[in-house]
């Protein structure tokens, strides 16, 4: 039996869904396949995306010889014979590229990789590999320095994947628009979001669950959460999603690593989005830890990216231990609270200038204008000058926007900033 998911691939290039950050009509990308000019590609991205979908898509729009295989049970041999059919069709009467595309292409090893490089420079194919690794890391330099493109395509949207669901229960030749299929709008919403951006999980789910309807029964949330071994309340209740973030920073924010890996647990557990957690993350690392660690940031930037790279399941390790990070170290919001003051004084008090010596002096003229003079070189008087940088107006106020704690990290800040307003003082008094 074909899987619904096979059945239901586009057969025009009209009825792609997705990757509508390159792939739209009137985009680069979609011109080159309707003008017959594709060149060779690299389609990087995670399963379920559409990668095969529009390489068999890009073959049949440019009339091209078509040639699919994967790279896990494709050897040496088979593919030099592939290529040298290619080659005798490229130089014979039909004088006809041909397409390869080589799905997880990152499994070939280098001399596999390296032998398509002749029939990709003398035009014999188009080669279209595609992966779900890292290119720049899995496919040979010199494979990707003769392909026109490498093309990332990420996981398709909740709306993207209604409009393939409902096309699919619609259409009365590959799909079940023949069966009169009754459905709550609310489940197949909730079934798009529990697909996690994956197209042949949400097709393929449908599938089964169609098939396994009792008569005159309709596709429900419960039906959904039985087939996807999942409880649907979380995705119900789109406010949850927030509550759960809102729990998660606050408990951070408290210092309680216990209830901050509890709420990280009920996110992933409920199909929060990675990216979502992951931007919520890199936020509290710079308005509730702050100063206080300045590495927080980085570490848990590293960690967030580290989650993207892998995915999910193992994504939550690395997003548990950013939480872990957060909610242990020590905390300050005194440079959001600088900015938010900074911000304050610009939208209800009237600025002066940028003082003179402070302005852009590298043209010619600048001098008669005044403008840099008398600035003093920091660096030049051992790493510290006293010297007015405020505008006039801030500065004969004393204006005073950052005020360090005696947290973490920041207590030093705290303590080199204070012995520098001691030798400006001095200096004052002359």
């Amino acid at each position: 039996m074909i899987p619904l998911s096979t059945r239901m691939r586009p057969s025009k290039l009209d009825e792609f869904v997705g990757q509508t950050h390159f792939m739209f009509e009137g985009s680069l990308f979609y011109n080159s396949i309707k003008n017959k000019i594709f060149d060779s590609a690299i389609f990087f991205g995670p399963s379920g995306t559409g990668k095969t979908t529009l390489a068999r898509l890009i073959a049949k729009e440019i009339d091209s010889n078509f040639v699919e295989i994967n790279a896990s049970t494709t050897g040496t041999k088979e593919l030099k014979a592939i290529l040298e059919n290619a080659q005798l069709r490229f130089h014979g009467l039909m004088q006809e590229t041909t397409c390869l595309y080589v799905d997880e292409v990152h499994r070939w090893n280098k001399l596999q990789q390296d032998s398509l490089l002749k029939a990709i420079e003398e035009g014999i194919i188009r080669f279209i590999g595609s992966t779900t690794e890292n290119p720049y890391f899995s496919v040979n330099n010199a494979i990707l320095s003769r392909v026109r493109n490498i093309y990332e395509f990420h996981r398709l949207t909740t709306d993207e994947l209604l409009i393939i669901l409902k096309r699919t229960i619609s259409d009365t030749e590959k799909g079940f628009g023949g069966l009169n299929i009754k459905y709550d709008e609310d489940a197949l919403k909730v079934l798009a979001k529990m697909a996690g951006g994956d197209c042949r999980v949400a097709l393929d789910t449908l599938g089964f669950i169609i098939d396994n309807l009792s008569e005159g029964d309709k596709i429900t949330q419960d039906i959904v959460g039985q087939a996807m071994q999942r409880q649907t309340l979380f995705y119900d209740k789109e406010e949850d999603k927030y509550n759960l973030l809102s729990a998660l920073q606050k408990s951070v924010r408290g210092s309680d690593p216990n209830a901050a890996i509890h709420y990280l647990a009920r996110l992933i557990d409920g199909g929060a989005d990675l990216m979502m957690i992951g931007r919520r993350l890199m936020v509290m690392a710079s308005e509730d830890v702050g100063m206080a660690y300045p590495n927080a940031i980085t570490i848990v930037t590293s960690c967030v990216q580290a989650a993207q790279m892998v995915g999910f399941p193992e994504a939550r390790i690395n997003l548990a231990e950013a939480v872990i990070l957060l909610a242990s170290c020590p905390k300050s919001n005194r440079a959001n609270q600088a900015l938010e003051e900074a911000m304050y004084d610009l939208h209800h008090k009237k600025i002066d200038d940028v003082p003179a010596h402070l302005m852009d002096s590298h043209y010619g003229g600048a001098a008669k204008l005044g403008r840099g003079l008398d600035y003093k070189y920091p660096h030049a008087y051992g790493g510290y000058v006293t010297q007015q940088y405020l505008p006039d107006n801030l500065y004969r106020e004393g204006v005073e926007y950052y005020h360090p704690t005696d947290n973490g990290n920041e207590a030093a800040f705290k303590k080199y900033l204070m012995e520098l307003k001691k030798i400006d003082e001095r200096n004052k008094k002359g």
